[in-house]
């Protein structure tokens, strides 16, 4: 076959693998969209309802634009003791999010660190207690808060916090930990650091990415918890954001404006968070899952 033969074979094979780039793409760019439209379209529908009046949300028009934006809603629910229940979710969502990094830091660190023999069953340990349900704990963390005297205080949410959240943590700091060269640990023993200056100094900075990770993924599920709350606590003072939907709710009436308002401003701390550290946890992730 000669040179001229091989040109007009590669000009032809182009234009059908253009076809099957393009052809690909084109579905991946659907797919994405649909993908798209099915995460922004609710919020974009819960900001449009938290504009109406509640004769709009209740007539036929529920998802109709407002003939007149309602803002008042919005004045409305920063009235609803807004934020006394976000200094507390605050608060109790940052006191958890420091104990999960320090316990499962230092108990993935030893998991993956140490060569010990029970190392495994401990990881395989705090696995099991991914498929426990938050619910199914409801009775026996009730009746144990209760003789601890601790019913109805901020502790009786962060430590059910903490431990729900510690084996997702674990998981993704032990994946991340076990590709970490030895020889790095290696060094520093004879340089004469001790364990804990080596987590300290060389570990935890180099596990930044999946730290980050652990924090976000803890702060969206802390934030929007409301089980565990609605049970221990009953004081007005110490309870968080996601109660507040309740002081728009009466006896003979119902904010429905001022529910989304509130819904609005609850999920906006979320959002903001996610979008400013999307990156991080993009890099956390993949940290974990290629090098573990």
């Amino acid at each position: 076959m000669n040179t001229s033969q091989t040109a007009v074979m590669n000009k032809r094979a182009v234009p059908a693998l253009r076809k099957r780039f393009s052809f690909a793409k084109a579905i991946a760019i659907l797919f994405l969209s649909v993908l798209v439209v099915t995460q922004v379209y609710p919020l974009l529908w819960l900001f449009i309802y938290s504009l109406k009046s509640n004769e709009e949300i209740l007539s036929a028009s529920f998802f109709s634009f407002p003939q007149s934006f309602q803002w008042s809603n919005y004045s409305a629910a920063l009235e609803g003791n807004y934020f006394r229940y976000l200094l507390n979710s605050l608060f109790v969502t940052s006191v958890t999010m420091l104990c999960v990094i320090l316990l499962s830091s230092l108990a993935a660190y030893a998991i993956s660190r140490f060569r010990w023999k029970y190392g495994h069953l401990v990881m395989l340990l705090f696995l099991i207690g991914m498929m426990i349900p938050m619910q199914a704990t409801l009775l026996p963390l009730m009746i144990i808060f209760k003789n601890l005297h601790i019913l109805n205080t901020h502790a009786s949410l962060i430590l059910p916090y903490v431990a729900f959240s510690m084996p997702i943590a674990i998981f993704i700091l032990n994946g991340f930990m076990r590709s970490i060269p030895h020889e790095i640990e290696e060094s520093a023993i004879v340089d004469g650091a001790s364990v804990f200056r080596i987590f300290i100094k060389i570990i935890l900075p180099v596990s930044v990415p999946p730290v980050m990770t652990v924090c976000i993924l803890t702060f969206i599920n802390i934030w929007n918890e409301y089980i565990l709350a609605a049970t221990f606590i009953s004081s007005e003072k110490l309870k968080t954001l996601p109660f507040g939907v309740n002081s728009f709710v009466s006896q003979y009436s119902v904010n429905y404006g001022a529910i989304g308002a509130y819904l609005v401003l609850g999920a906006l701390p979320v959002i903001i968070i996610y979008f400013l550290l999307a990156d991080k946890i993009t890099q956390g992730m993949v940290a974990g899952a290629v090098k573990g």
